[in-house]
């Protein structure tokens, strides 16, 4: 070849790789500015993720706290009513106290009492157990002192009956403790 054949050759070499690196110069900035562009927006997308989980697990909890407190309301629905139905029954229970009454009324009164008191077991309420003293369930009313016979925290006597719809207390039951 010639000479003059090498250097235009070479002359194109240099002006090729003059391009090409006047290309890969533009082209690297946009390349950083895109990998940045995609970054932030991989960023958000990631945000974006967090906030929809934490909104989904919200929600989940919300809607747990709403059938909890359904299933609450549920079981405890007739709270009130037991609450009103109770002085009644005490009252019946004063009435067969009562001495003097013919055997009729007496069995009239234990008919509707026991009616009563089945009623308010089938919808959970039942008795305060009275054995022995617990401030959660009972309330002193009065006190006497201990003795050998009867231990201190014993129960003397109830005045009025509590009752509990469940675990939760009604109405605490009044009592005379040993003390």
């Amino acid at each position: 070849m010639s000479e003059e054949t090498k250097n235009e050759e070479l002359q194109e070499e240099v002006e090729t790789t003059d391009v090409v690196t006047e290309k890969e110069t533009k082209e690297q900035p946009q390349e950083e500015a895109q990998n940045e562009e995609l970054q932030k927006a991989l960023e958000r997308a990631e945000d974006f993720e967090n906030k929809y989980l934490r909104a989904h697990a919200e929600m989940q909890n919300i809607q747990r706290r709403a059938n909890e407190e359904r299933q609450q309301l549920q079981k405890y629905r007739s709270q009130d009513l037991a609450k009103a139905i109770l002085p009644s029954l005490d009252n019946l229970e004063r009435a067969l106290a009562v001495e003097g009454l013919t055997d009729d009324v007496k069995k009239g009164l234990e008919m509707t009492r026991d009616s009563l008191i089945r009623a308010l077991n089938e919808e959970g309420v039942e008795e305060v157990i009275a054995e022995n003293f617990d401030h959660n369930l009972h309330m002193a009313v009065q006190t006497l002192p201990a003795d050998n016979e009867h231990p201190a925290d014993s129960i003397a006597q109830v005045l009025q009956k509590g009752y509990k719809l469940h675990e939760r207390l009604l109405r605490p039951a009044m009592v005379i403790v040993y003390n």
